[in-house]
């Protein structure tokens, strides 16, 4: 049973079709940590050129589903209810694993440091229990410019 449903995911972060990479969060510890599920498929739109006959999700791609993962954990927050969240940097990006149609991918994310709207988060992609990716990124939360 989820935690987030895709559409509760979309009411806290901004991303939609097609550069939603979330189908929905399975574990949440608010502030702490959180686990989230990207079904990978043959569908997607990145395997027409990534590449013909050899489908393999791109590792930037990779990178931004931890990142819109973080950005729920980092929303559901108290403190950055209603903003947005953007990523500033990316440390330490490893890819050891290839992703394709067919996998799950489970994102892994965890508060590093925090101080005022910035910080960081140690992100950690899985497929089969086994890391694809891993990373520190960084980030800063400012309000939404929508409200």
């Amino acid at each position: 049973m989820p935690v987030l449903t895709t559409t509760e995911i979309m009411d806290l972060i901004p991303n939609r079709y097609p550069i939603i990479y979330m189908d929905y969060v399975e574990e949440m510890v608010p502030d702490e940590s959180i686990v989230a599920v990207k079904n990978v498929t043959i569908n997607e739109q990145f395997f027409q050129g990534h590449f013909p006959g050899n489908p393999v999700m791109p590792g930037v791609l990779i990178i931004e589903s931890l990142a819109q993962a973080a950005s729920i954990l980092i929303l559901s927050s108290p403190q950055f209810k209603g903003k947005t969240a953007y990523m500033t940097g990316i440390n330490d990006a490893k890819f050891k694993k290839m992703v394709v149609p067919g996998d799950v991918l489970k994102l892994h994310v965890t508060f590093g440091k925090v101080r005022e709207n910035m910080g960081t988060v140690m992100v950690t992609a899985k497929v089969n229990d086994k890391v694809a990716t891993s990373a520190e990124l960084m980030f800063v939360v400012a309000p939404d410019e929508q409200n």
